[in-house]
């Protein structure tokens, strides 16, 4: 089985777009909003504002958990519970473009994680 890189968008389509404002589904329901989007070569991320979901609070998804991209509809799929996303390693806003916290999050939806899914 192939090893997934999980700051990598899956199609490459999706990094020439701004998905800044998309709405972001999980596999069970909406989640928020993307505030930010990062189509960095290996280290791309999407930043989602869950609004009243969980508590108005944000998360960072590595660009490998987006299934796909709707573009017509705005929209971004993801293949995550929003229980797997809630339980995610807390965002934090002063420390996100470190590699620690990248690694400790990239270790939760890597292969072998517990959040993990290849689909």
């Amino acid at each position: 089985m192939a090893t997934v890189d999980v700051w990598v968008y899956r199609e490459t389509k999706w990094t020439q777009n701004d998905l800044a404002g998309f709405s972001v589904e999980a596999i069970d329901g909406s989640i928020g909003k993307v505030d930010e989007a990062s189509n960095d070569v290996g280290a791309g991320y999407i930043i989602v504002d869950t609004g009243p979901w969980i508590f108005g609070k944000k998360v960072m998804l590595p660009a490998g958990v987006v299934r796909d991209v709707d573009l017509d509809a705005q929209t971004v799929f993801v293949n995550r519970t929003k229980s797997e996303i809630k339980d995610a390693p807390e965002f934090d806003e002063k420390s996100y473009h470190e590699d620690t916290y990248r690694k400790s999050l990239g270790g939760y939806y890597g292969q072998g994680g517990p959040g993990y899914r290849d689909f």
